[in-house]
C-alpha cells in the first residue's frame, strides 16, 4: 500500500519541473501528510491520502496550476487532521502557499446548504475566502475528485453532495470557463441525482454517436473542396451537449431527447490574420455564403455575432441549416481570434449563455481570477482580493444570512425574525458576549440573547444599517406610541367629562395642539399620558377659551397673519380646484392623508388657522370629519380644464420575493406612466416583499390605468392605492 501511495507522488512529481518542485517544497508537503494522514481511509478502504494526491494531479494536469497549488492542496489535508502552525508554514512554504492553505481550510469549516434561496449567498462567501484565486480552481477540483469517487460514499450521501455540486461549484467553474470540468460535475451530478435519466441519455448519444461523425462528414465534403478553392484555411471541430446540459434542455422545451435540435453543433474556425476585422467579418459571411448555397437556412435562427458582437466582446456566426434527411444542424463560424476570444477572453462561455450576473463586485473580482489563471508564470498581485459589499453570517444551526457590510447583532436579529430583533438584548458571538451595536464580520457565528420586557427606543436607530430593522423599530415606535396616545386620549376624556366644560374631545384636541404649538394629537396624547403636560394647564386653556378669553387673541393673530401675507399668495400655486363657486381667491391645499388626485370625487374642509384643506370624499377620515364638523365642509369640485401638473399617489405593494421583482414594477409603471415614479421601499417580511410606491400621475385615470397594469404584473400579489 506505501508502495501504492509512493507510486501515485511520482506521477504527480513529473508533472513539475525541478525548479518548479524546489520553490514549491513539494516533497516536502507530501511527506507531512502522509503522517499526518497515517492510518485514515476512504469509504472503500483506500488510504485518505490519495484523495488529496487525486485532487493535486486534477489542479496540475487538467487545470494546469503549478506544483505551489499541489502542495498545497496536500497541506491542507494535513491542516484539517493537525493543525499547521501559520508562522511556520509560511517560513517554510512561502506566503502564497500559507495562503491557499488558509483559505481552504476556511471553506472546509463551511456547512454547505443546499437550498437554492442560498446557493448564490454561499458561492459568493467561498470567493469572499478565497484571497488567492488558485483556490477556487483547488476547491473545485476537489469536488471533482468527490464526486468522481461518489459510489464509495454511503447512498444516503448521493442526494447531497450532488445538491452543493449542482448549486455551488458547478455554477463556479462555469463562471470561471473550466467548461469541460463544470459539465462534468453537472454530468456525475446527474448520474446520482436521476441515474434512469443519465443512463438512458448516455445511451441514446452513444448509440447515435457513429450517425453523428458521418453527418458531420457528409456536411463538410462537399464544402471543403469549395472553401480550399476560395483559399481558406480552417479547422473543423464538432462539440456534442453533456448529458446534463441536454436534461435541461429537454425540461425547459418540454420535448424528448429527439427533440432537441442542437445535441451537437459543427464549428468551423478560419486562420486568418487578425489585422483587419472587416476582412474577417467579410470571410465569415463568404463561408456561410457558400454553405447556404447547398443547405437550406433556418434564417429565424441566424444570429450574428461578427457584425456587431455582444457587449461582453462575443463574435460568432451561428446558423443553422437543414442537410440530408431533414434534420438541423448548427454551424458556427468564426475565425482563430474569435474563437480564441470566445473560449478564454472576455466573452468567456458563460456571460454569452446569458447567465444572471449580480451588481456587486464579484463578477470583476471572477474576472481578475481568470485573468490572473491564464497569465501562468506571470508575476500576480494576489492582495487585489475581493471586497465584498456583503456579509456572510451564520446561526448557531448553521444557517447563512446575508446582510450588508456594517451590520450589528441587532441587523442580525431583525432579519432573521422582527419578534426576535425586538426582544433583544445583545449576542453571542464566536462564544463571546457582544452588545447590540457590535459590528459583525463575515463567518461569524451569532446567537441572538432576548428577554421578555426589552422594547426598541428611538436611539436603536442609530445601531442599525439595514432598512428592514429600520422600519420595523420605526413601525414598533409607532405602535407603542399609539398605545399611550390611548391611554393620554382616554385620561383626557375622562377629565373633560368631570370638568364639564361643554368641549368635546376633538374640539379641545384641537385647540390644545394649536396653543402648545405640537405636530399632532398623537404628541398631545403621549404629552398627558406620561405627564409632561399638567392637566391643570389643561383645565386652565379649556376654561378661559370657553370664557371666551382666548378667541380674541386668536382673532388678532390672525388678523396680523394675514396682512403679512401678499396678495398673489392669495390662491393655491396650482389652481385646480373650485371651492364654493361663491367665494373666490381661496386658500387651500391638498390632503396628505388621501392624497386627492385630479378627476377624484372631494369636499373641502375649514381647518383652524390653516385654510381649506381638499379631501377625497373616499378619504378614510371623511366619515368623522362630517359627523362632527359638519359645519365645516365645504363643497369643492375640479375646474373642467386643468393646467398641467401632475399628482402625488401611494400604493401598497405586496410582492413575491422573487429575484427582479422592483425591476419588473419600474417598467410596468414607466410603460404606463413615463417617469412617473419617485420611489419604491420592499422589505422582505415573513417571506413577502412589502412596502409602498410613491408616484406622480396626471389624474386619477392615469392611476386606474397604471393600477390595472400593475395588478397584472406576474409575481406582484397586491397593487391597493394609499387612503382608499
Amino acid at each position: 500500500m506505501i508502495y501504492s501511495i509512493e507510486q501515485k507522488y511520482t506521477t504527480l512529481s513529473a508533472l513539475f519541473s525541478p525548479q518548479e518542485l524546489e520553490k514549491s517544497r513539494l516533497h516536502s508537503a507530501f511527506e507531512q501528510a502522509v503522517q499526518a494522514l497515517d492510518g485514515r481511509t476512504r469509504e472503500n478502504g483506500d488510504p485518505f491520502i490519495f484523495h488529496a494526491l487525486d485532487v493535486a494531479q486534477i489542479v496540475a494536469a487538467e487545470v494546469g496550476l503549478g506544483a505551489q497549488a499541489a502542495a498545497a492542496v496536500l497541506l491542507h489535508e494535513t491542516d484539517c487532521v493537525h493543525p499547521l502552525e501559520a508562522v511556520g508554514l509560511e517560513r517554510t512554504f512561502g506566503k502564497e502557499v500559507a495562503s491557499m492553505v488558509n483559505s481552504l481550510s476556511k471553506i472546509a469549516r463551511l456547512d454547505l446548504k443546499t437550498t437554492a434561496l442560498q446557493a448564490e449567498a454561499f458561492r459568493k462567501l467561498i470567493v469572499s475566502y478565497s484571497t488567492n484565486p488558485q483556490v477556487i480552481v483547488i476547491k473545485l477540483a476537489d469536488r471533482l475528485e468527490v464526486m468522481r469517487s461518489l459510489s464509495f460514499f454511503p447512498k444516503s450521501k448521493h442526494a447531497k453532495k450532488s445538491a452543493e455540486t449542482l448549486l455551488l461549484f458547478a455554477p463556479l467553474a462555469h463562471k470561471l470557463g473550466l467548461y469541460k470540468l463544470k459539465s462534468e460535475l453537472e454530468d456525475l451530478s446527474l448520474r446520482y441525482t436521476d441515474p434512469a435519466v443519465y443512463r438512458s441519455i448516455n445511451t441514446k448519444l452513444k448509440l447515435s454517436e457513429k450517425a453523428r461523425s458521418q453527418l458531420v462528414e457528409d456536411f463538410i465534403a462537399p464544402l471543403r473542396s469549395e472553401l480550399q478553392k476560395k483559399n481558406y484555411s480552417f479547422d473543423l471541430k464538432y462539440r456534442t451537449k453533456s448529458a446534463y446540459s441536454i436534461w435541461s434542455k429537454m425540461q425547459k422545451q418540454g420535448v424528448p431527447f429527439e427533440g432537441v435540435y442542437d445535441v451537437f453543433a459543427i464549428r468551423i474556425i478560419l486562420d486568418m490574420p487578425p489585422d483587419s476585422r472587416k476582412d474577417e467579418v467579410a470571410a465569415c459571411w463568404d463561408v456561410y455564403s457558400t454553405i447556404t448555397s447547398r443547405y437550406e437556412p433556418d434564417l429565424k435562427r441566424l444570429r450574428d455575432w461578427v457584425t456587431k458582437p455582444k457587449e461582453s466582446g462575443y463574435e460568432s456566426l451561428h446558423a443553422t441549416v437543414r442537410v440530408a434527411k431533414g434534420q438541423d444542424v448548427e454551424v458556427q463560424i468564426r475565425t482563430r481570434r474569435m474563437d480564441d476570444n470566445a473560449e478564454h477572453g472576455m466573452a468567456a462561455h458563460w456571460r454569452y449563455k446569458g447567465v444572471q450576473q449580480d451588481n456587486g463586485g464579484t463578477e470583476a473580482w471572477l474576472a481578475r481570477m481568470r485573468a490572473s489563471l491564464e497569465t501562468a508564470g506571470c508575476e500576480v498581485d494576489y492582495e487585489a482580493t475581493f471586497t465584498p459589499n456583503e456579509i456572510f453570517v451564520f446561526t448557531p444551526t448553521g444557517d447563512l444570512r446575508q446582510l450588508k457590510v456594517g451590520a450589528t447583532a441587532l441587523d442580525f436579529a431583525f432579519d432573521i425574525h422582527s419578534n426576535l430583533g425586538c426582544r433583544c438584548t445583545g449576542a453571542i458571538r464566536n462564544g463571546k458576549h457582544v452588545s447590540i451595536r457590535e459590528t459583525l464580520q463575515t463567518g461569524d457565528v451569532v446567537d441572538v440573547l432576548t428577554a421578555k420586557n426589552q422594547v426598541p427606543t428611538l436611539d436603536w436607530l442609530e445601531y442599525v444599517t439595514t432598512a428592514k430593522a429600520k422600519n420595523k423599530i420605526r413601525q414598533k415606535l409607532r405602535e407603542d406610541e399609539a398605545k399611550v396616545a390611548a391611554i393620554g386620549r382616554e385620561a383626557l376624556e375622562r377629565k373633560l367629562k368631570n370638568w364639564k366644560l361643554g368641549t368635546s374631545t376633538d374640539a379641545a384636541t384641537l385647540l390644545l395642539v394649536k396653543r402648545f404649538k405640537m405636530k399632532t394629537a398623537t404628541e398631545l396624547f403621549v404629552k398627558l399620558a406620561l405627564e409632561e403636560l399638567d392637566f391643570a394647564l389643561v383645565h386652565d386653556v379649556l376654561q378661559r377659551h370657553a370664557a371666551g378669553e382666548l378667541q380674541a387673541v386668536e382673532k388678532e393673530s390672525a388678523a396680523k397673519r394675514q396682512a403679512q401675507k401678499s396678495p398673489d399668495k392669495a390662491t393655491s400655486s396650482s389652481d385646480y380646484v373650485v371651492v364654493d363657486e361663491q367665494l373666490s381667491s381661496v386658500e387651500y391645499k391638498l390632503g396628505k392623508c388621501c392624497n386627492p388626485i385630479y378627476g377624484d370625487d372631494i369636499f373641502g374642509f375649514v381647518t383652524v388657522g390653516s385654510g381649506i384643506t381638499i379631501h377625497r370624499t373616499s378619504c378614510p377620515n371623511a366619515e368623522r370629519l362630517f359627523d362632527l364638523y359638519a359645519y365645516r365642509v365645504i363643497p369643492a369640485k375640479w375646474r373642467q380644464q386643468a393646467d398641467s401638473g401632475s399628482f402625488q399617489a401611494v400604493i401598497k405593494i405586496s410582492a413575491g420575493n422573487e429575484v427582479g421583482i422592483q425591476q419588473k414594477l419600474s417598467d410596468v409603471v414607466d410603460s404606463c406612466a413615463p417617469g412617473a415614479i419617485r420611489s419604491l421601499q420592499l422589505t422582505l417580511n415573513r417571506g413577502m416583499l412589502e412596502g409602498q410606491m410613491r408616484v406622480f400621475v396626471k389624474n386619477v385615470k392615469q392611476l386606474d390605468f397604471l393600477l390595472y397594469h400593475l395588478r397584472n404584473t406576474k409575481g406582484l400579489h397586491k397593487a391597493v392605492r394609499v387612503g382608499c
